[in-house]
C-alpha cells in the first residue's frame, strides 16, 4: 500500500514552458513558398512553360532576398517534438547552438528528401548520427564477455528454484526428510527460507557502494558455495534448512551488486539488451537442475538421485569467484570515488572501442559526473540512511516503481509454477515421476529461450509495450488454466488435463517473454546513482517477501482449494496490467542520468514516452545524385 504514496502527493508546481525562436519557423515558411512556386512551374507542360522575366525576378528576390532560395533550404534539420507544453528541456536534451549552422550550397537545382529517426535522447544522437561506435568492435565484444561471466550470477537463483522443485517429486528426498511435497510444515518451510535469507541478506547490499560492486559478487558467490557444502552433506532436515538459509543469504549479495554492475557498465545504444540478458540465465541454472535431476533419477535408485544434483549447485558461483577479479569496475562506482581517470579509460575502451575521441566519451563522463557531484556513493554516513528513497516527490515515485516491480515479479503466478510444478502436474493427472521431472525440464528450456528473445525485445518496443502485453497474456493463460483445470477436476477429462499443462507452460513463455529479463534491470534503471545500492536492496527484500507470501502459502492452497488458485491470479493480474499502464515510466532509448529529467516531470508516465523527432532533410540534384546543402537547425 506504500506504493501508492507517491501518487498521492504526485501533484507539483507545472514545469516552466520553452518557446522555440521563430527564426527557423519563418525560415520554413519561405522554403515552403518556394517550393510551391517551383513544383507549379515544373507540373506545366513543357511548352507551356515560360521562363522567368525579370520582374518574376525581382517579386523572387523580394521574398527571399539576395540569395538563391535554395541557399535557405534546410537540409539537415533536427526537430525537437514535445507531446505536452510542461515537460522540461533540459541544457543536455537540446542541440548546442555550433550545431544551428547553415551551410551554403553551390548547386540550386534540387529536391527534397525527409528521413525521420525517432529517439528519445537528442544529446547521443545528436553526437552518435552516423558514427555509433561498433557494436561489434573490439571493446564491445570484450565488455559483452565480462557481462558474460556476471551473467552466471543469475543462475543460482533458477538453479535453486527448479532443484527444490525437482527434488521434491523425488520419494528418496521425501521419505529421506520424512516429510509430504504438499506439507506446509515441511515442504513449505524448505522452500520459504530461500526468502527468509535473501530478505536478511538484502541488508548488506551497502557493500556494493562501500568497496564496489565486483566484491559483494565475490563475497556472495563464494558464501553460496559454502551454503551449498551444507546442503549436500546436510543429515537432518534442521541442518538441510540451515544450509538453504545460507545459501540464499550470500546468494543475495551477488545477485543484488550484479544487475547493478551490468546497468552501470552496459553500452547505452544497447542497454535493454545487454542487461536484460542477464536474468535469462535464471533459466540455464533451471534447465542444469532439471536435467540434472531427471538424469540422476533415471540412473540411480540411492540418495545420489536428489544429493548431486546439490552438488552440482557449486558449478556456476564457483566460475564467478574465480573470473570476477578480471573484471573492470563500474564507471559510475570509479567516478563517484573520484578515480576519474580510470573511469575515462573503461569509457574509451569498452563504449568507444578504444576511440578516445568519439564524442561518446564526453557526452557520458560529463553526465556521470554532474550526476554525482554532489552525492559521492563511498560514504559511511549514508550507508543506512534509507531518507535517500522517500525525501523527494521524484524518489518516492522511483521508489514506488521499485517496489511494484518487484512485488509483480515475484506475485504473478510464476513463483507457484516455478516451484510446485510437479504437484501441478499431479493435480492435473500427470503422476509418473519421469514425466514429471521431463515436463519441468522442458519448462525450463522454453522459458529461456523466450527470455533470450524478449530481452532483445525490450530495446525495440519499450519496456511498457511489453511489460502490459506480457501481463495481458498472462490474464488469458491463467484464465484458460482455471477452467480447463476445472473441467479436469470435475469430469476427469483427459482433454482437459492436456489443455492445463499446455497454457501452463504457455504462461511460463509469456512471463519469460516480458518479466524475466526486466525483473532485476527494471528497478536499476529507475533508481538514480546515488540511490541504486538501496533501490536494489528493497527490490530484494520485497521479492523476498512476495517470494515467501505466496511460496509458504501455495502447497495449502493448491490441496484445498486447487483451480481457483488461478482464479486469484487472474484478478491480481488484472490490478498489475492497471497499474503498470497508469505509473510505469518508459526506460528504452535513455541513459541512466537522463531518466532524472523524466522523474523530475509533473507526470513521469507521460514524461517517459515522448518522443524525440530526428527529421533529417537533405537537397539532392535534380538527378539525385549528390547532396548539395544541409541545415542543422532546432525548431
Amino acid at each position: 500500500m506504500y506504493g501508492f504514496l507517491p501518487l498521492l502527493i504526485s501533484k507539483a508546481l507545472p514545469r516552466p514552458t520553452y518557446s522555440m525562436t521563430t527564426h527557423f519557423p519563418q525560415m520554413k515558411e519561405r522554403t515552403g513558398r518556394w517550393l510551391s512556386e517551383r513544383h507549379a512551374r515544373r507540373v506545366q507542360p513543357k511548352d507551356q512553360q515560360l521562363p522567368m522575366g525579370e520582374a518574376e525576378e525581382q517579386t523572387v528576390r523580394a521574398q527571399y532576398g539576395n540569395r538563391s532560395p535554395t541557399a535557405s533550404l534546410p537540409v539537415v534539420s533536427i526537430v525537437l517534438v514535445f507531446a505536452q507544453k510542461q515537460y522540461k528541456l533540459a541544457d543536455h536534451s537540446g542541440l548546442s547552438e555550433e550545431k544551428q549552422a547553415i551551410h551554403q550550397v553551390e548547386d540550386s537545382k534540387a529536391a527534397v528528401t525527409d528521413k525521420e529517426i525517432k529517439a528519445v535522447n537528442a544529446d547521443f544522437a545528436a553526437a552518435l548520427g552516423q558514427n555509433a561506435p561498433n557494436p561489434w568492435g573490439r571493446g564491445h565484444v570484450a565488455l559483452y564477455c565480462c557481462c558474460l561471466v556476471v551473467y552466471l550470477c543469475s543462475t543460482m537463483n533458477g538453479y535453486d528454484g527448479s532443484l527444490m522443485g525437482s527434488i521434491n517429486a523425488l520419494p528418496n528426498y521425501l521419505r529421506y526428510y520424512n516429510v509430504s511435497e504438499n506439507e506446509q510444515a515441511g515442504t513449505g518451510i524448505v522452500f520459504a527460507i530461500f526468502q527468509v535469507g535473501q530478505m536478511t541478506g538484502a541488508l548488506f547490499v551497502w557493500l556494493a557502494d562501500w568497496k564496489g560492486r565486483k566484491l559483494p559478487i565475490f563475497l556472495g558467490c563464494a558464501g553460496v558455495m559454502v551454503g551449498t557444502i551444507v546442503t549436500a552433506t546436510a543429515k537432518t532436515l534442521a541442518i538441510f534448512i540451515g544450509g538453504r538459509f545460507l545459501l540464499s543469504f550470500f546468494c543475495t549479495w551477488a545477485t543484488t551488486a550484479a544487475p547493478m554492475y551490468i546497468v552501470e557498465i552496459a553500452p547505452p545504444l544497447y542497454r535493454g539488451t545487454v542487461s536484460g540478458l542477464y536474468n535469462t540465465l535464471w533459466y540455464m541454472g533451471s534447465i542444469i537442475a532439471t536435467f540434472a535431476v531427471y538424469g540422476t533419477h533415471l540412473h540411480f535408485t540411492s540418495n545420489l538421485d536428489w544429493r548431486l544434483p546439490l552438488w552440482l549447485q557449486l558449478l556456476c558461483p564457483g566460475i564467478v569467484c574465480i573470473a570476477v577479479w578480471f573484471l573492470p569496475e563500474s564507471p559510475r562506482f570509479l567516478v563517484a570515488t573520484d578515480r576519474l581517470e580510470e573511469a575515462r579509460d573503461f569509457v574509451v575502451k569498452y563504449h568507444a572501442n578504444g576511440d578516445a575521441s568519439h564524442p561518446i566519451v564526453n557526452l557520458e563522463l560529463n553526465e556521470i559526473q554532474h550526476n554525482l557531484r554532489d552525492v559521492p556513493l563511498a560514504s559511511w554516513s549514508n550507508f543506512f540512511d534509507l531518507r535517500i528513497l522517500v525525501k523527494s516527490r521524484s524518489r518516492r515515485y522511483r521508489s514506488m516503481l521499485n517496489l511494484a516491480w518487484s512485488w509483480f515479479g515475484q506475485f504473478s503466478g510464476n513463483n507457484v509454477i516455478s516451484y510446485y510444478l510437479p504437484l501441478l502436474l499431479t493435480n492435473v493427472g500427470v503422476t509418473d515421476t519421469n514425466t514429471v521431472l521431463l515436463l519441468n525440464a522442458v519448462y525450463a528450456l522454453t522459458g529461456w529461450i523466450a527470455a533470450a528473445a524478449g530481452a532483445r525485445f525490450h530495446d525495440v518496443f519499450g519496456r511498457r509495450k511489453m511489460m502490459l502485453g506480457s501481463t495481458f497474456g498472462m490474464i488469458i493463460c491463467l484464465s484458460i488454466t482455471a477452467g480447463t483445470a476445472a473441467g479436469y477436476v470435475n469430469t476427469g477429462s483427459k482433454s482437459s488435463s492436456d489443455a492445463s499443462i499446455a497454457f501452463i507452460y504457455i504462461f511460463g513463455v509469456v512471463f519469460a517473454f516480458a518479466y524475466t529479463s526486466m525483473q532485476p534491470i527494471y528497478p536499476a534503471e529507475v533508481m538514480s546513482n546515488e540511490m541504486r545500492a538501496k533501490g536494489m536492496w528493497l527490490f530484494q527484500f520485497t521479492a523476498g517477501l512476495a517470494s515467501f507470501v505466496n511460496t509458504f502459502a501455495a502447497p495449502v492452497a493448491l490441496k484445498n482449494i486447487k483451480y481457483w488458485f488461478y482464479v486469484f491470479f487472474v484478478f491480481w493480474d488484472c490490478f498489475e496490467f492497471l497499474f503498470i499502464y497508469f505509473f510505469f515510466v518508459e526506460t528504452k532509448g535513455r541513459t541512466l542520468e537522463e531518466l532524472d529529467e523524466v522523474f523530475e516531470a509533473k507526470n513521469p508516465r507521460k514524461a517517459s514516452t515522448r518522443k524525440v523527432v530526428l527529421r533529417r532533410q537533405e537537397i539532392v540534384d535534380v538527378e539525385g545524385s549528390r547532396n548539395v546543402s544541409r541545415v542543422d537547425q532546432l525548431s
